[in-house]
């Protein structure tokens, strides 16, 4: 059974941070692309960084970067999410999602973990 799990998230004060992790099991995650998104009440999805299968390449939208990174160790099947100054705005549910690098490749995604910024 395929599983992608997170832990990390928690409440954090603004100018924060905060690293989550993603742990796959029954799968390889080195065949797979990594993206983190979040969700947040009353918006819509928002995917908040990316990489590539060998970590070569990472995308994020302008509302994180400079603050988020993400990362992969292959070795220990894992992703990670380094978010420095944390904002309010920043409050979401955030989900690990891990995606085959082929044509029409399977796609999995966590649970979920919530993150949340306030004084």
């Amino acid at each position: 059974q395929v599983q992608l799990v997170e832990s990390g998230g928690g409440l954090v004060q603004p100018g924060g941070s905060l690293r989550l992790s993603c742990t796959a099991s029954g799968l390889s995650l080195s065949m797979f692309s990594l993206s983190w998104y979040r969700n947040a009440p009353g918006r819509e999805r928002e995917i908040v960084a990316s990489i590539t299968t060998r970590g070569g390449s990472t995308i994020y939208p302008d509302s994180v970067q400079g603050r988020f990174t993400i990362s992969r160790d292959n070795a220990k099947n894992t992703m990670y999410l380094q978010m420095n100054s944390l904002k309010p705005e920043d409050t979401a549910v955030y989900t690990c999602h891990a995606r085959e690098a082929v044509v029409a490749g399977r796609e999995f995604w966590g649970q979920g973990t919530q993150v949340t910024v306030s004084s």
